[in-house]
């Protein structure tokens, strides 16, 4: 019995000397948190959905307050409106950017002709690193939604039918959680237009045309049509395929209507294009 007690008596000496050690330590090397950092976190919106390219809200803040400004630093869920309350506290200029919006671009032809079929895992990181895709295609969406759980602002779901995200322009907040999560970089973010109307080549295919045809009818097929016709100098063909420079598009849509193929869209549009298919 007085064993029992003896080791209990040593092991509490022992717990109390290491809490006492921990304690002074902890108050030898305590570095106090600038209080700013929590007046910039209560204006952020608390998603910390890490769209900023921080682990969350927190980082951000930290980010901010170590900064000094908001050079380099910019909250997509948030907007102008937090861009200007940020700034507001660190006392410099707000650094307010466009808005944007995910973009799907791809047209997903091979839900309509598939060559192939995979039996496997249904993860689109994991089959692009083993498979070219259903349809045959190196470069097009593979339909198995690892976007979809990455939004947390339920602005993403699939469709079925065609195995392709559809992305709800209302609710996307451009965080940009869902152009990370997919492996084939087919989700962009792209500035919003005025009611979020906007034209862009819905194809990333970088065969040349005839191989992208072979895998899908609405692939672009490179042949400029596109970038002559735009007086604006807004639409660019490089690696077989063309772009949109949102920067420099007027919205004329002269570009859509030669487009052969319909791989050029225009969407949100109240007066659609008769050379457009409906989305």
């Amino acid at each position: 019995m007085d064993v029992f007690w003896i080791s209990l008596l040593v092991l509490g000496l022992i717990g109390a000397v290491f809490a006492l050690l921990l304690y002074y330590v902890a108050q030898r090397f305590w570095v106090p948190e600038d209080p700013l950092i929590d007046e910039v976190l209560s204006v952020l919106p608390g998603a910390n959905c890490g769209g900023c390219g921080k682990a969350g809200c927190k980082a951000m803040a930290e980010a901010f307050v170590k900064q000094g400004n908001m050079e380099g630093l910019r909250c997509p869920v948030g907007g102008e409106s937090v861009a200007r309350k940020v700034a507001a506290l660190l006392d410099c200029s707000p650094l307010v950017t466009e808005p944007q919006v995910a973009t799907v671009r791809c047209s997903a032809c091979f839900a309509k002709q598939p060559t192939t079929l995979y039996d496997g895992l249904k993860d689109c990181a994991f089959v692009s690193s083993v498979y070219v895709g259903d349809g045959g295609c190196a470069y097009g969406c593979l339909g198995y939604g690892n976007c979809v759980p990455t939004c947390q602002f339920g602005a993403i779901k699939m469709d079925q039918e065609r195995r392709i995200p559809v992305i709800d322009d209302d609710k996307c907040t451009g965080c940009g959680a869902c152009a990370n999560a997919c492996p084939r970089h087919v989700i962009e973010l792209r500035n919003r237009g005025v009611n979020n109307q906007k034209v862009f080549v819905r194809c990333v295919n970088q065969d040349k045309g005839v191989e992208a045809r072979k895998v899908c009818t609405k692939a672009c097929i490179g042949c400029g049509k596109c970038e002559r016709t735009c007086l604006f100098g807004a639409v660019t063909v490089q690696n077989n395929v063309a772009y949109v420079d949102v920067r420099k598009c007027k919205q004329c849509r002269k570009c859509v209507v030669e487009c052969p193929t319909g791989a050029l869209v225009a969407q949100n549009f109240a007066t659609p294009l008769k050379s457009q298919d409906s989305d």
